[in-house]
Parts: structure tokens; C-alpha cells; sequence
């Protein structure tokens, strides 16, 4: 196309494409833009700093604060500088390669394509652990023995974190490098000695689910006893805590369906199937996902009151900046406490769904359907719970050989 103003409008205002897409000049060769499955455009020049050598990119603005003509002529010096020699992608490398270990993180952060779930937890991984330690350092001088010590300095505190810490330092080194944003080769994060992770096989047994049932009906009728730690937003009636249907009703539903607590709480009632039984999830972790109900399940979403766009209604439920509730700790922490189960983290209550399941002998690829798992193996968690009808079937099938055998 010939890109000019008019052109490039027309193009933004098409319909989002599916993947990355790019738009070349006619009139000046390497020159163009490109558009993002977000929307966002960005003009840049390709050419090849000398005979021969690789072809490079050199991004020259985003579509909207750089003119057509402004981003054109800033290509077409690229390009003059390039046959005389002058490499400006590599110049605006070594520039950049002065910047910290944060600006690095966050430029992979905002630069690379995530659901904004994942974004905002590396936004609050960077916040909390890796700034704090390494934030201030150029990137280009930090040492493994920089992030060994860093890595050992967060275990202190919260072991998995600084795991999660150093993989997104990891990453976030690997892409500046392909960018040119750091040298290739450099990653001061690989080959970290990591803390080892053991995941949790914690399970309500069918006593603790009795007590949290009880438990439950407490907080929203007479409420939960109240203590200092507990919400100051909630009613108290003689020094209790009363939790309302949405927070008691979050908390059934990640019992009743196995779904994870940002499934639950971004449920909206558009999502909702009430004639088929379904949540037709749209973005879940493992993308598009639908979750089949149980009568239960159905019944206890039947049974909250509609205030907003939220099935779990949040503070903000019915206005025109409406948000999903953000988590259920404090009247967790309550509940549970109240229940016997301090132990027990909300996440649990999924793994207690898969339990139940795979106790009752149903399959494991019906229950990894259930659970919405995307690999196989993340469902192999709950074979050891499978013994049970395992072993019955073993019975029944050796029971009638050896009844042959012995010519029974």
C-alpha cells in the first residue's frame, strides 16, 4: 500500500486481526507498520546495515503519536545512514543496553503479548521481589552470582516467589536479547539453583466439608465470631460477622464446580447458560472454557441475588464502573478459621472437587475435563486416589478366575 495518513486510518479501523499483521510501502522498500491483535500500531523500517548482513527492524513510533510522513522520513534516514554505514538500530541498542534490570522487565512486560492476569502478577513480581533486590543494576552488568544472591535473599521469605522471580527475569533477558535490548547470549538468570516445589494434596475430608457447611450457614445468618483481623465493612451484630450470599456463594461454587477463584469471581451473567447448565467461560488460564454444572451448582447460582454484571457481586456491583470482587481472603480466613481448617487455602477446594471424583471412581480424563485441564499429566496428581475402585475391579476380575481355577 502507499502508506500515507488516509491509508493508515483506514487500516486501523479495520476489524482486529487474529495475528500481528504487516502493511509495506509501495515507494520506499523496508519501510512500514504493523498492527497487533490489541489494536496497536507501530511504523518501522527494515534494512541491512551493510552488504550482505542480516536485514534488521528498528521500530520508529507508534501509529498515532508519529505522523505517516513523520515516521517516512525517519525511515528514509535509517535507510541512507545504513549505506553509509551507520547501523541506527544497533546505536539505539547500546543505548538501551544502559537501562536497569526494571526497565528491562517492564519493557518484556508491556512489550510482549499475555492475558493481563499474567501481567499483573509479573507487574507485581517485579514490585516485590526483583526490583528491590537487582531493580536499580544495569542489565547489562548483573551476574549470576547477582541473581543467586538475590534468589536466596527472597527465599527467605516466600520460597516460590523468588522462583517465579527469577523465571520471569529469565524470560524477560531472553526477550530483550532477541531485540537487540541486551547483547545475545547474555541471561544472568539461566541455571539459577532453584527451591524445590512440592505441590500441595491437601483435601477437605467428609467431616471438614460437614463443618464448613456449618460454618457457611453461620456467616450468613447469625455470622461468624468477630475478630480484630476481620473486615470492618461487614455488619457486626454482637460481635459477630455477617457475610453476605455472594461470599458464601463464591465459596459453594468453587466446592460445587472445581473452578478456579478468578473463574468464579470474573463470572458474569452473560456467561452464565441457565437453560443448558453451563458457564461458557470465555477467557479462563487455559483459554475458552466450558464448565458443565451440577444440579447443586445450577441451584446455588439460581439462588444469589442479580446486582450487577457479576454473578459474585462486588462493592461496586450496579455502577457504571463496575469491577469483579477481587478475593475472598479476609472472609476466608474467617470462615475456615471458624470451620477448624485454618490450613486449608481457597485453591484447595478445587483439588477437594477432583478428589471427591476421583475417590467415586469416575475417570481421570473426566475429571481433568471437569477441571478444565489442558495437559493430561495435570490430572496424574489424583491417581493415587484412584485405588480404591481400582482395586475392587482387580477383585471382581481375579475373584471369578480364581473361582474357575479352583472349579468353582
Amino acid at each position: 500500500m502507499k502508506i500515507t495518513a488516509d491509508t493508515v486510518s483506514e487500516a486501523m479501523k479495520s476489524a482486529l486481526p487474529n495475528k500481528t499483521k504487516f502493511y509495506f510501502d509501495d515507494d520506499l522498500s523496508g519501510f512500514g507498520f504493523y498492527r497487533t491483535t490489541t489494536g496497536t500500531g507501530t511504523f518501522f523500517v527494515e534494512f541491512r546495515p551493510v552488504a550482505g548482513g542480516s536485514k534488521k527492524r528498528l521500530k520508529l513510533g507508534r501509529v498515532g503519536t508519529l505522523k505517516a510522513s513523520e515516521a517516512r522520513e525517519a525511515a528514509r534516514k535509517a535507510i541512507a545512514h545504513a549505506g553509509l554505514g551507520k547501523d541506527l538500530a544497533q546505536d539505539r541498542a547500546d543505548e538501551r543496553a544502559g537501562g536497569t534490570v526494571k526497565e528491562l522487565v517492564e519493557e518484556y512486560i508491556a512489550g510482549k503479548d499475555m492475558k493481563q492476569s499474567s501481567r499483573d502478577f509479573y507487574t507485581s513480581t517485579l514490585k516485590k521481589h526483583i526490583a528491590p533486590h537487582l531493580g536499580s543494576q544495569k542489565a547489562v552488568a548483573v551476574s549470576r552470582v547477582d541473581v543467586q544472591r538475590a534468589h536466596m535473599k527472597i527465599s527467605r521469605t516466600a520460597r516460590y516467589s523468588a522462583n517465579r522471580a527469577v523465571a520471569l527475569l529469565s524470560a524477560a533477558y531472553v526477550w530483550g536479547s532477541k531485540r537487540g535490548i541486551v547483547p545475545e547470549g547474555i541471561n544472568p538468570a539461566a541455571s539459577i539453583d532453584r527451591n524445590k516445589e512440592v505441590a500441595r494434596d491437601r483435601y477437605l475430608s467428609p467431616d471438614e466439608m460437614t463443618r464448613l457447611g456449618e460454618a457457611l450457614r453461620e456467616a450468613e445468618t447469625i455470622g461468624i465470631p468477630h475478630k480484630q483481623s476481620e473486615s470492618k465493612h461487614a455488619p457486626k451484630e454482637k460481635n459477630r460477622t455477617i457475610y453476605g450470599p455472594h461470599v458464601t456463594g463464591a465459596i459453594r461454587l468453587l466446592m460445587l464446580t472445581g473452578c478456579r477463584l478468578r473463574e468464579i469471581l470474573n463470572l458474569r451473567w452473560s456467561e452464565y447458560d441457565e437453560k443448558r447448565g453451563l458457564l461458557l467461560l470465555p477467557d479462563s488460564k487455559t483459554g475458552k472454557k466450558t464448565v458443565v454444572l451440577s444440579e447443586a451448582a445450577q441451584a446455588e447460582i439460581d439462588s444469589l441475588p442479580r446486582l450487577g454484571a457479576f454473578v459474585i457481586a462486588s462493592r461496586s456491583a450496579g455502577m457504571p464502573d463496575e469491577k469483579p470482587r477481587t478475593d475472598l481472603k479476609k472472609p476466608w480466613a474467617a470462615i475456615a478459621g471458624h470451620a477448624g481448617i485454618d490450613d486449608v487455602h481457597l485453591h484447595d477446594l478445587r483439588h477437594t472437587f477432583a478428589s471427591v471424583g476421583a475417590g467415586g471412581g469416575m475417570s481421570l480424563l473426566t475429571i481433568g475435563k471437569l477441571l478444565g485441564h489442558a495437559d493430561a499429566t495435570t490430572t496424574q496428581r489424583y491417581a493415587h486416589l484412584h485405588v480404591d475402585p481400582t482395586r475392587a475391579a482387580a477383585n471382581a476380575i481375579a475373584g471369578q478366575i480364581a473361582a474357575a481355577l479352583e472349579g468353582k
